[in-house]
């Protein structure tokens, strides 16, 4: 058991380093695709298959987190554009 808490504690730590120079959408692509993989395997191990749970999982993950990407960047340049409106109606007073 404490092995296994190690090895957790451990894969924790490179999972959140490795983030570091990343993108914003490659950190939700891979935070998707890790969070994915693991609810996969847990899934798939009730189901018989934790393999099959996993890599199924993982693809669902990653999709998720390139939408989840997607509608952040959306949000982002509707915010701008906003900045952008306000910044050119308050020079216009």
């Amino acid at each position: 058991m404490k092995r296994l808490l190690s090895i957790g504690v451990f894969g924790s730590a490179i999972f959140i380093a490795s983030c570091a120079g990343m993108t914003d959408q490659q950190q939700r692509a891979f935070t998707g695709t890790a969070i994915g993989a693991g609810a996969g395997a847990v899934i798939g191990a009730i189901a018989g298959n934790a393999g099959a749970g996993a890599l199924i999982g993982a693809g669902t993950g990653l999709a998720t987190g390139l939408v989840v990407n997607y509608q952040a960047d959306r949000e982002q340049q509707a915010y701008q554009r906003g900045v952008q409106a306000g910044q050119q109606q308050s020079q216009q007073k």
